[in-house]
């Protein structure tokens, strides 16, 4: 496994990111889609259909882009049966394991921002309502799905490590981490990258 500060031994194809609900997985993953030229596909928009409803395509979807020679996707839906198409494919997984009170602060930002405005996101839904935030339904309630996923990766990684030996893993515990890790891919690969959004809670 890799750290921020080990160099990449190739330059990836297919790439995974890991992380909790609210790490900042799908915002890495356009980042490095425009960093290696990869194509992002977002999986959330390949899961949710209209109201919400997971579309009964999801699978045969997920399938048909993991046979493409080169993307980035969140990796998300393991218990969907994505676990099975994509960790065999992928060359490279990204593992955002940060704290919790990153994780925390970016979900609650991310979600109540989302709330208020209305955001339109994947097939024409919107955020939940505020009040869905009390429920103590994780399937109903993000907060309380990230709490009891919070541990999920870290006591899933040593099965990857096992398992899919081919994956070269890259663990950042840091947002900061984060940033110097692109920064040296940046350099490597003779590309720029845009400067990230200052966040003050990221300290």
């Amino acid at each position: 496994m890799l750290s921020a500060d080990d160099p990449l031994p190739l330059r990836p194809e297919r790439v995974l990111i890991a992380g909790v609900t609210g790490s900042g997985k799908t915002t890495l993953a356009r980042r490095i889609a425009d960093l290696w030229d990869l194509r992002h596909v977002e999986i959330d928009g390949l899961f949710h259909g209209e109201n919400w409803t997971p579309r009964p395509s999801f699978l045969d979807d997920v399938r048909a882009f993991a046979a493409e020679d080169r993307w980035v996707t969140e990796w998300q839906y393991t218990s969907k049966g994505t676990d099975e198409i994509l960790a065999p494919r992928a060359k490279v997984v990204i593992w955002l394991d940060y704290p919790y009170r990153v994780v925390r602060g970016r979900l609650l930002r991310r979600t109540l921002g989302r709330s208020i405005l209305r955001t339109r996101m994947w097939n024409g839904n919107v955020e939940k309502p505020i009040w869905r935030m009390f429920s103590g339904d994780p399937e109903e309630n993000i907060i309380a799905w990230q709490t009891l996923t919070l541990h999920k990766w870290t006591e899933r990684m040593p099965g990857v490590v096992s398992e899919q030996p081919h994956l070269l893993i890259v663990r950042l515990r840091h947002p900061r981490e984060t940033e110097r890790w692109l920064r040296a891919q940046a350099e490597a690969s003779g590309v720029s990258i845009a400067p990230p959004k200052r966040r003050s809670r990221d300290r």
